[in-house]
């Protein structure tokens, strides 16, 4: 027969562990409650604009322009358009832009990287990015990457309509010598 016993001293240790699992999770689930406040906005054609006292999590845009001047908490992608950052905004994720460019004005603060595909970066000296800065500038490397699927489809195409000749081929009954 096993008996445990308990001492004062144990009962603090396991309410002291209580107490500092239950702060995690009340600290874990007011950053949930503050995601849920910050909204996210996706757009088709439509320029999005963010105010100065504005926050919101994640900005995507297809064929459109942003603009922010407030506060960003996850990430600004840009596809055919352009990203402006002015008035000391902040991005605490990543700017990634694909045919288009970003521009950083005095004072911005990201904290992610900023990418471009196929455009330009342009920022003042006082702006900063902690992350990566990676820019495949100028319009000629959208050529390229849109054009490529299309190459690799079409020798694909013509392999298969090599392949389907060959065999039609009737074969030559070998010359008797």
């Amino acid at each position: 027969m096993h008996v445990k016993v308990i001492t004062s001293r144990g009962n603090r240790s396991s309410l002291s562990l209580s107490l500092a699992a239950v702060a995690l999770l009340g600290l874990a689930l007011s950053g949930t409650a503050y995601a849920k406040n910050t909204p996210t906005y996706t757009q088709v054609g439509h320029n999005i604009t963010i105010g100065p006292q504005e926050q919101v999590a994640d900005l995507t845009c297809f064929g459109c322009s942003i603009r922010v001047r407030g506060q960003v908490a996850g990430d600004v992608t840009a596809f055919a358009g352009s990203v402006v950052i002015e008035d000391n905004a902040q991005v605490a994720g990543d700017i990634t832009v694909f045919g288009g460019d970003i521009r950083l004005d005095q004072a911005v603060k990201v904290a992610g990287d900023a990418t471009v595909f196929g455009g330009e970066i342009r920022r003042d000296p006082q702006a900063t990015i902690s992350g990566d800065v990676t820019s495949m500038g100028g319009r000629v490397w959208l050529v390229p990457i849109l054009l490529s699927p299309f190459v690799i489809l079409g020798l694909l195409i013509a392999f298969v309509i090599w392949l389907v000749q060959r065999m039609r081929r009737p074969s030559l009954p070998a010359a008797a010598a």
